[in-house]
């Protein structure tokens, strides 16, 4: 199967990759974790990292 089909879930990288105090990114608002684990994470953990991440990003806009 080609890497490129509907089923992949692009990197939210911004490529402004510095972590604040609580190793969160602040230009794609994933934890280092969430970072390092993306390429080997499932379609269904991809998701749940990226709406965990736009939450982080909602929380700390506030």
């Amino acid at each position: 199967m080609n890497q490129n089909t509907e089923d992949t879930i692009k990197s939210p990288c911004t490529r402004r990759c510095t972590l604040n105090e609580a190793d969160v990114c602040v230009g794609c608002f994933r934890t280092l974790n969430d970072i390092l684990n993306w390429q080997a994470s499932s379609k269904e953990e991809k998701i749940n990292i990226l709406s965990a991440a736009q939450q982080r990003q909602h929380d700390l806009s506030v």
